[in-house]
């Protein structure tokens, strides 16, 4: 049978803000690419959308719960259907030329990693995959020869200003921050943020989860972890600086004083068309700069005493501890309260802090530690925020 010259893609998290910019580029460019796999965590109705718009030869819908509705959309359309959690790990192993791996949270770090184990060519939007298992996933590619391709904005601006013949001659990497919706807000103004209010990002549309991480920098302080991970830097190599912009993605300084830094509009699409096409380059429909019109490119150092979720971060690192689990774990149900109006903006940070005073630098051997200690970590979170409720009360 001769091999089909379209490029096979596994989307998972296909109907979140990355999935959406991926969907996108493979629509406008339809004989290139070949959507083999696509999953959705519970939207069905946007992903039988899709299902019958691409043909994949299978979908997943991780909520079991929606099976019988997706499964009435897409009867006579030939397409399988998977579930849940198994369901993911089985259409994580079907070889696909790329695996995009844009699952929020921890519930994509087990499909990952069974496709790096697989030894497939991975562009990861999924930051607890290195956040919570750095280690663990850049050994298992160094075994199978997987390649692992950056999708963030940032750690994407970085892959293609970093010099692989030359990473010895890199003195740092320069992580670029929006500084989201309140980079002008004093630490009391931070204390009667509403919902709305923080998942207004300036710049960028993005999920819900993200874009309260972009206002707590949270989100930057994951991408410093998968920076540690991805590039093999010390967390002292590693800085982070305020850029409203959001034109330069990321900058990487060299021995020699140069720092090359890639540039473009604050779309999603630049950097998915780049993993897509990679190792080569091609034309997308994506924003672009227009440097016939006058703007200015700011940078600042960001405030670690207002946006204490990065300065947590960076003493993670500089520790060189596996605590990044409990952060990460913690994070997630302090957001997820957050968005109920269950608890106010800065217990975010209050409830990540506290999580990890009551924690031990834990022991992560294998995948099923990472799970385990994430679980244990999200009962000790609910119950500081339970304890925060009743004091509220």
């Amino acid at each position: 049978m001769m091999k089909s010259s379209k490029k096979s893609i596994a989307l998972f998290g296909a109907t979140g803000s990355v999935g959406s910019s991926v969907i996108d580029i493979v629509r406008a460019d339809r004989d290139r690419f070949d959507l083999t796999v696509l999953t959705a965590a519970s939207n069905w109705k946007k992903l039988a959308t899709l299902a019958l718009e691409f043909l994949p030869r299978y979908v997943v819908i991780a909520d079991e719960r929606y099976y019988e509705k997706l499964s009435e959309a897409l009867s006579g359309s030939g397409i399988d259907i998977l579930t849940g959690e198994d369901g993911l790990i089985t259409a994580a192993q079907i070889p696909v030329d790329l695996h995009v791996a844009s699952i929020v949270g921890i519930a994509g770090l087990l499909p990952t990693y069974k496709a790096v184990e697989c030894g497939y060519t991975v562009a990861l939007a999924n930051k607890e995959a290195l956040v919570c298992a750095g280690s663990l996933m850049m050994q298992a590619a160094q075994r199978s020869g997987a390649t692992i391709l950056p999708l963030d904005s940032e750690h994407n601006a970085i892959f293609q200003s970093l010099e692989f013949d030359n990473k010895s001659a890199v003195s740092k990497i320069i992580l670029t921050a929006s500084g989201g919706p309140f980079r002008e807000k004093s630490r009391e103004d931070l204390l009667n943020v509403t919902v709305a209010e923080a998942l207004a990002h300036p710049n960028w549309d993005m999920g819900a989860k993200i874009s309260i991480d972009s206002a707590t920098m949270a989100n930057k302080a994951l991408e410093v972890a998968e920076a540690y991970h991805l590039f093999n830097q010390p967390a002292e190599n590693i800085e982070v600086v305020i850029h409203p912009q959001s034109i330069v993605h990321s900058m990487v300084e060299y021995s020699d004083g140069s720092v090359l830094a890639q540039m473009g509009a604050p779309d999603m699409r630049t950097p998915v068309a780049y993993c897509l096409n990679w190792p080569k380059r091609h034309k997308a429909n994506t924003d672009r700069l227009d440097f016939s019109a006058a703007f200015n490119l700011d940078f600042y150092p960001p405030d670690l005493e207002r946006f204490r979720m990065l300065g947590i971060m960076l003493d993670i690192l500089n520790k060189n501890s596996t605590l990044g689990v409990n952060f990460n774990a913690a994070n997630e149900v302090a957001v997820e309260a957050f968005l109920s109006e269950k608890i106010a903006f800065v217990d975010i940070e209050h409830t990540v802090s506290k999580v990890l005073e009551n924690t031990n630098d834990p022991q992560i051997t294998n995948i099923e530690d990472v799970l385990t200690l994430d679980l244990e970590t999200r009962r000790i979170a609910y119950d500081i925020i339970k304890t925060l409720n009743e004091k509220a009360a």
